[in-house]
């Protein structure tokens, strides 16, 4: 079993419960932060000391503070640590539910379970832990059903990238300059309109702007 885990979430009986159901693991090392920015900064503080931790179980919506906040998600907390520990396990434990963002993040490769916060999460936690322990990805049961309806939409990079410049405020010019320089690709601006313009057919949306709210909504940005 694990020896050596991190937990991010920001309500502390939500804590507490995960807390007790790594201590039946008997999981020697636990450390819980209520920020996606500290999580960050305490795996990459493990990993220079040569002891990383080998799990990180997180939530993907964090409640804003007075603190000012580079990492505001689960979702870009994830991607962070993916990128500077490929090998970390993941389990995302999350009331979550909308078919997009769960789809979208599944599918991403990221990480290795999605539990539901619910009256069973708690059971189902422990046996995701379990499950990834032993190399098995873990979905709760009745997210499996909303992975198997076929007419899900779901982004690709390229379009999550889009979208954040977009509720940046970049302009389409702005953005196309940006994905040359950094080797993105399709970098055009013509491409950059028409993915646009696909992207709000595919979503209902009248405008660019009402794009962008429908993606925070569904929390795929």
């Amino acid at each position: 079993m694990y020896t050596k885990v991190l937990v991010a979430e920001d309500i502390d009986s939500i804590s507490m419960g995960v807390d007790m159901i790594l201590q039946q693991l008997e999981i020697v090392e636990i450390q819980h932060t209520s920020y996606c920015d500290d999580a960050y900064l305490k795996a990459k503080k493990a990993q220079l000391d040569g002891a990383p931790f080998q799990l990180l179980i997180t939530d993907l919506s964090f409640k804003p503070d007075y603190m000012e906040a580079n990492l505001a998600s689960g979702q870009e907390l994830i991607a962070a640590l993916k990128k500077a520990q490929p090998n970390l396990k993941i389990i995302v434990y999350s009331i979550e539910d909308h078919p997009q963002a769960v789809r979208s993040l599944w599918e991403s490769g990221l990480i290795d379970a999605f539990v539901s916060k619910d009256r069973k999460g708690l059971l189902a936690l422990k046996d995701a832990i379990t499950s990834v322990h032993k190399n098995k990805s873990y979905l709760s049961p009745h997210l499996e059903g909303i992975m198997a309806q076929k007419n899900i939409l779901s982004l690709g990079d390229f379009e999550i990238e889009l979208m954040k410049k977009l509720a940046g405020g970049h302009t389409h010019d702005e953005i196309a300059t940006d994905f040359k320089a950094n080797g993105i690709s399709p970098s055009s601006k013509s491409s950059i309109e028409k993915r646009i313009k696909e992207l709000k057919e595919d979503f209902q949306a009248n405008t660019t702007a009402h794009l962008v709210s429908i993606l925070k909504d569904l929390r795929l940005i």
